[in-house]
């Protein structure tokens, strides 16, 4: 169990969950807890056991050990109405309008006759699609489905919401609609956990993260937490020249250059004001430096850092929520 939370609700708890597919173990002993109205953040590796574990949270398989539990509940077909999925693979039907579809989805959820056209225009038209509630599902575009299958998701109006990557197929315009609508359900109260292979979007989004690593927890916690137990260990510096000249200045342990930018891994005893003003002395005669700051590691690198000590046999620590 983690300390700081026995008083906070969980919309969803896993308890020792474990599942196998004959000899492999996809999922092992994997304890979480989402706290209501969170924006929680599934994280991994392909492979890691995410779509599995999502799979037993909305009772589409069933665990071999341990218990899901939602909003306090047993997981079962009677607590399905309280979720809205989104599942990796699009579970539309191709030939239908989309209208239709939705129309149908939501009437499977038991959403009132009476409330179903007015909420499927208001979703259509908040989501730039209204035009094309009369087309085939196939004729839209991979982005385009995606939408209507978000809006699948929320037609019902459930408390909590589990997305497997809800940003699959969106170009950067449309993913940013959808972050947007993600905003406004955390502000109404709802709980959203999603995966994502988009350190980035995590890092926007979520106030909770989980990482997996074969089917096993290796980090979680409050996503400000995480980042301050990593130290400010990161000199982003943007700048001008030949940056190949980074890799040599002192107290720099690694380079990652991103092109307009680069992230330098500082040794331990680099990581002070002095150390930094040290490195930016030592580079500028021969480049042109237009900013630099210190601070935490990004999510990615977070990410990347801790599957590499996985990999390598070092102990990853947890960081608990507060």
């Amino acid at each position: 169990m983690m300390t700081g939370l026995a008083a906070m609700p969980f919309a969803i708890s896993l308890d020792s969950v474990t599942k196998s597919y004959g000899a492999v173990r996809a999922v092992r002993g994997l304890s979480l807890q989402v706290p209501e109205g969170s924006v929680y953040g599934f994280l991994g590796p392909n492979g890691s056991g995410k779509t599995t574990t999502i799979r037993m949270m909305v009772h589409i398989l069933v665990p071999d050990g341990g218990e899901v539990r939602i909003q306090g509940q047993p997981g079962g077909d009677h607590v399905k109405d309280l979720i809205g999925y989104l599942p990796e693979e699009r579970g539309l039907y191709p030939k239908m309008k989309v209208r239709e579809v939705i129309e149908f989805f939501a009437a499977l959820k038991s959403v009132p006759a009476a409330q179903v056209r007015s909420r499927v225009k208001t979703w259509l038209e908040r989501l730039d699609l209204g035009a094309w509630s009369e087309k085939q599902v196939n004729e839209l575009s991979k982005g385009m489905q995606q939408k209507i299958q978000f809006i699948v998701a929320v037609i019902a109006d459930p408390p909590i919401l589990i997305l497997d990557e809800f940003s699959s197929g969106l170009d950067p315009i449309n993913a940013n609609e959808l972050k947007d609508v993600l905003l406004d359900l955390r502000a109404q109260g709802k709980t959203i956990l999603f995966s994502t292979h988009r350190m980035e979007e995590a890092e926007r989004l979520c106030d909770h993260v989980c990482l997996i690593d074969h089917g096993a927890k290796v980090l979680d916690g409050r996503l400000d937490a995480i980042r301050a137990a990593a130290g400010t260990s990161t000199l982003r510096i943007e700048s001008r020249g030949d940056r190949a000249l980074l890799r040599q200045a002192p107290g720099v342990a690694e380079v990652a250059d991103f092109g307009n930018y680069a992230e330098l891994r500082l040794t331990p005893e680099a990581q002070t004001p002095a150390a930094v003003a040290a490195i930016v002395r030592f580079l500028a005669p021969q480049l042109e430096i237009t900013g630099f700051q210190l601070q935490a590691p990004s999510l990615n690198q977070i990410f990347i850092d801790t599957i590499a000590g996985i990999g390598a046999g070092t102990e990853v620590s947890t960081a608990h929520q507060s």
